[in-house]
């Protein structure tokens, strides 16, 4: 007969063995799908802080991407006016004919680019619209070159598509810019996308004019390659004007453009994105998307013509915001830099600072040891309550990402809160 701690094993025993079972039988009713599919980090970190927020902790929350302005009151009369209207049924599957015409207006009025609406696909945001045109594009075994650092979802949306990751490494000594005998060395006879951001989440690099043309010209030497070219955080540019992979006639017939108006216009909330693509492609995205979710929210839709026919170089709630961002930008990278170890570069565009933190690597307190930028985000946001996302997530495991899109006083706290709790380490 068993007692006291033989009976208190065989339970603990007994209650693995169940644990295990339970496990492996949820193993076996999912998809290996969704298996090989890793949850997205930055809301993974967002999460954790909210938890700790609800344990009554003073969270800075500088992991998550998106600007803490208001939509502008123009695009919410809108969206308004669209309701008394009665735009409250199913809409398009590619969106509304008036708001295709107007993405083709701004690609015109903006970047100086021909497109027709039937090229124009409106999605539920614009990883809907990565996501279609992924789908469309690739094959089992496809390769997909993806320049890390890059944003979190580009390699899980090719798993979906069961394609493979070829990975282009590029670091802060290079702006985080891949060159173009990088981009050649990668190129193989399986390639069939290559994808980018700019300007980058997370890095804030923005390529410029020169430096998409050198791409452009290996591109030239290999026909079969399309390049989806994210362009969502477009408007949120200090350099000035925005440069696209689409504007050299050699490249226009393969580039898909990915934009939204979640960044500039603030409107991550209203769900709305969009790919501009050659007609053979934007033609299969629309067939996905009507199996998937149909049109994007009629409301949403009314909401964006609105913002989309507004000239950015006419708008003072624009101007203001990408001001605001910039001065953001100049203040924390300045506190950042003040901390020993972090190496960083200039973002010139988004609201991200992406700094190298290998020198905190192998450090170690209370018991707590720094061995990856993982760690060290775990450490800041139990030590400091400051919420980060680490550089694994983005493909470069070296740095971490601090968004500076909040107040003034709260990136002087932050910093003040990372630069006491790395001191501790030692």
């Amino acid at each position: 007969m068993l007692v006291g701690p033989d009976l208190i094993s065989l339970n603990l025993s007994l209650s693995q063995a169940y644990r295990l079972t339970i496990n492996k039988k949820i193993m076996n009713i999912l998809s290996e799908r969704i298996h090989r599919l890793a949850e997205s980090e930055t809301l993974a970190m967002t999460r954790r802080s909210r938890e700790l927020k609800e344990q009554g902790f003073d969270v800075i929350n500088l992991s998550i991407g998106q600007p803490d302005f208001n939509t502008p009151d123009y695009i919410k009369d809108a969206a308004k006016e669209a309701l008394d209207r009665n735009f409250t049924f199913y809409p398009p599957v590619s969106g509304y004919p008036d708001l295709r015409k107007a993405i083709c207006d701004k690609l015109k009025r903006d970047n100086g680019l021909d497109y027709l609406p039937e090229q124009v696909v409106v999605s539920t945001g614009a990883k809907q619209a990565l996501a279609n045109t992924m789908l469309s594009l690739v094959n089992p075994g496809d390769e997909v070159i993806v320049p890390a650092p890059y944003w979190v979802s580009y390699r899980e949306i090719v798993k979906l598509a069961e394609g493979t990751s070829v990975v282009i490494n590029a670091g802060v000594e290079t702006d985080f810019k891949v060159t173009p005998e990088q981009l050649e060395r990668a190129i193989t006879p399986k390639t069939k996308v290559f994808i980018y951001s700019s300007p980058c989440n997370p890095t804030g690099s923005v390529y410029s004019r020169e430096e998409l043309e050198a791409l452009a010209r290996v591109f030239e030497k290999h026909p079969d390659i399309f390049i989806i070219s994210d362009e969502i955080y477009e408007l949120i540019n200090f350099k000035g004007k925005h440069e696209s992979i689409a504007q050299f006639p050699s490249m226009k017939e393969r580039v898909i453009i990915i934009n939204g108006v979640s960044k500039g216009f603030a409107m991550t909330g209203w769900r709305l994105g969009y790919c501009v693509a050659p007609a053979i492609i934007s033609k299969a995205c629309d067939k996905i998307q009507g199996q998937f979710t149909s049109g994007a929210s009629s409301i949403s839709q009314k909401a964006a013509l609105a913002a989309l026919q507004t000239n950015p170089m006419e708008s003072e709630e624009l101007k203001k915001m990408i001001a605001t961002f910039k001065s953001r930008r100049d203040l924390f990278l300045g506190l950042l830099n003040e901390i020993p170890g972090f190496e960083t570069n200039v973002p010139d565009g988004a609201f991200y600072i992406f700094p190298k933190v290998t020198y905190y690597f192998g450090k170690s307190v209370g018991g707590v040891t720094i061995a990856n930028s993982t760690d060290l985000c775990n450490y800041l946001l139990d030590y400091a309550h400051v919420a980060l996302v680490p550089g694994e997530a983005f493909g470069d495991p070296e740095c971490i990402r601090l968004s500076y899109a909040t107040s003034d006083a709260e990136l002087k706290e932050a910093a003040r809160r990372i630069r006491e709790a790395l001191a501790r380490l030692a």
